[in-house]
């Protein structure tokens, strides 16, 4: 591979992230290939806790988790994207049970392989022969940290990634190379003294700002934990849901500003939507099978399937339907749409003017239109 200077790197980076966005992806940003020390820290703390659960195996390959340079010998580089797979809730029906929303149509592992490989063609071509990986989920990657170095977003309090542009319902992937790029900054944070999603959990499964303890977390117990529920598990307060769990999201400010994915594979399968969990206990095995082929549904396995709808019809027959999920207010899929205005730029109806407050989050208040910062600092158009 021939040496870069700093322009043909920016030349080549440049190039990258263009690609990125034909071949469909909604964000692409460049980290250098380095130790994360700090959240190695953190990884060790959480692990310490003991609150990755049942997943005993993010306990095994430590040292790759928070070096990629482990992963792939000489690695320079990292590169991360983001897809967006928002879909508006309006086809929900109530008493549904509830699936979470990333499930609802084709498996992202495979959308997202497929063009990552794409875009390590494209690099390759350019200046191959490349070294490298494609990672969507598929190694001990911590990928999360790397589409906040790359500037993609900021880890929020419910620990997922958020962004500006489409809030915190993207798919995360990444490309580790042995190619120098020109890496991005991180972001600010931007979550202030908002905490919505640690009221919102249910289950108590966010003690804390920034960390998730599996152990009540409904998306880990109805996903990744096997077997009968455990003894301390928080079963009363899991609701309908029997794939995952959207609430934190739900609930997060910064998703008023997603929008409908243009992506076809995504679109909700028949039934996701509308059937209750009495309802999806009548499927058999075969027909089960063959609606979730090439769905991540299929990541809980058909027992703890129907371990998860058994409890959410007899939690349905025990109590009146969950309330309807915070809407997010849709905005129609266009490529054209590149980065909407933050809260703080917004207007307000009332006074029919831009009016610029708190940096922190701004949440609607009751009046319609009206946007109050949280914290000191209010709207002009509502001082005293």
């Amino acid at each position: 591979m021939p040496g870069f200077d700093a322009a043909a790197r920016d030349r080549l980076t440049r190039g990258l992230k263009d690609e990125a966005r034909r071949l469909g992806f909604d964000g692409c940003g460049v980290s250098e290939a380095a130790m994360l020390d700090d959240e190695a820290r953190r990884l060790d703390a959480w692990l310490r806790r003991g609150m990755n659960a049942s997943m005993a195996w993010m306990e095994t390959h430590f040292d790759k988790r928070v070096d990629p340079r482990r992963l792939v010998d000489g690695a320079r580089s990292v590169v991360s994207v983001i897809h967006n797979h928002y879909q508006p809730r309006s086809g929900c029906v109530p008493g549904a049970a509830r699936i979470a929303q990333y499930a609802w149509g084709d498996d992202y592992h495979d959308v997202m392989r497929a063009r990552l490989g794409e875009l390590f063609a494209w690099l390759d071509d350019r200046v191959g022969p490349v070294g490298g990986r494609a990672f969507v989920d598929s190694a001990p990657v911590l990928d999360r940290a790397w589409a906040v170095r790359g500037g993609l977003g900021w880890q929020g309090k419910n620990a997922n990634v958020l962004t500006r542009a489409h809030g915190s319902f993207v798919f995360l992937g990444e490309l580790i190379v042995d190619v120098p790029l020109t890496p991005d900054g991180p972001v600010p944070d931007h979550c202030g003294t908002c905490t919505r999603c640690l009221d919102a959990c249910p289950t108590g499964a966010i003690p804390e700002p920034y960390v998730v303890d599996a152990n009540r977390c409904i998306s880990h117990l109805t996903i990744e934990h096997r077997g009968d529920w455990p003894a301390d598990a928080p079963v009363g307060g899991m609701g309908e849901w029997i794939f995952g769990c959207d609430i934190c999201q739900d609930v997060c400010p910064w998703n008023s500003f997603a929008h409908a994915t243009d992506e076809p594979r995504y679109a909700a399968r028949e039934g996701v939507a509308e059937m209750s969990a009495r309802e999806w206990l009548e499927v058999p095995i075969d027909a089960w099978r063959r609606r979730f082929k090439g769905s991540a549904v299929k990541r809980a396995k058909f027992d703890g399937w129907l371990r998860n709808a058994t409890r959410a019809a007899a939690h349905a027959a025990a109590s009146p339907p969950d309330p309807p999920l915070p809407a997010v207010r849709p905005r129609p899929a266009s490529r054209s749409v590149s980065r909407p205005e933050p809260p703080e730029a917004r207007r307000c109806t009332s006074s029919r003017r831009p009016f610029r407050c708190s940096p922190r989050p701004s949440l609607p208040s009751g009046r319609r239109g009206v946007w109050r910062a949280r914290g000191p600092t209010r709207c002009r158009c509502r001082r005293g």
